[in-house]
């Protein structure tokens, strides 16, 4: 059985039922059956605008009023050119904007940021029962991207599945240490990443600190 951890489920809530149908779509079977089901999830989800473990593309997009349209590639496309750029831009009606493609970009990714409602959302597959299967079709599934094998039953490699939740979470465990005390390692602070900030810290702590 295939499972899906969305580190950012808020911003799917209008496409949870259709997740919860393809997912009750999966067999219980042999852990090798559900990557069809995998392709299938990404497959649906793509089409609701969700993009599963992809970062937003490297593009600026800005409409003008007059001007228009200027293409600016900084680095070599290999699909996108100014004609089809047009082209694009033809099909939602504007005419006068400048962009900027800062990576090598698909007319996909051109959509998705004209588009602007794009959701992109880091996500592990867990694949459970690997004690049904054998060490040759175990090693292929750790080449997987973004797939933990585990078995529930047994209760195996639950600790690849935390670190790698703490990995896609993006998260950080800052430690106190009370004055004259040894610093207390079991109870952290947990900050994201991104915002390792005093202020973040101090307001995890009490929000009167500041």
């Amino acid at each position: 059985m295939a499972l899906i951890f969305s580190t950012r489920v808020d911003m799917v809530r209008a496409q949870i039922n259709l997740f919860k149908a393809v997912v009750s779509t999966q067999s219980t079977g042999d852990v090798l059956k559900p990557l069809g089901d995998k392709a299938i999830i990404e497959k649906e989800l793509e089409g609701f605008g969700i993009r599963l473990n992809k970062q937003p593309p490297n593009i600026t997009f800005r409409k003008k009023e007059k001007g228009g349209i200027n293409l600016t590639q900084v680095v070599a496309q290999s699909e996108l050119d100014l004609d089809s750029v047009k082209q694009i831009l033809s099909e939602y009606r504007i005419s006068n904007a400048d962009i900027i493609l800062k990576e090598d970009c698909t007319c996909d990714d051109l959509i998705d940021v004209i588009e602007g409602n794009r959701v992109y959302i880091p996500c592990i597959y867990v694949l459970n029962k690997i004690d049904q299967i054998s060490i040759e079709e175990l090693d292929i599934i750790y080449k997987i991207p973004h797939c933990v094998p585990l078995s529930a039953h047994h209760k195996w490699n639950f600790d690849d599945l935390l670190e790698k939740m703490w990995d896609y979470l993006n998260l950080t465990r800052i430690y106190t240490k009370p004055k004259g005390q040894l610093p207390d390692f079991n109870a952290p602070v947990v900050l994201k990443e991104d915002n390792r900030t005093l202020e973040t810290f101090c307001n995890n702590l009490h929000k009167a600190i500041l």
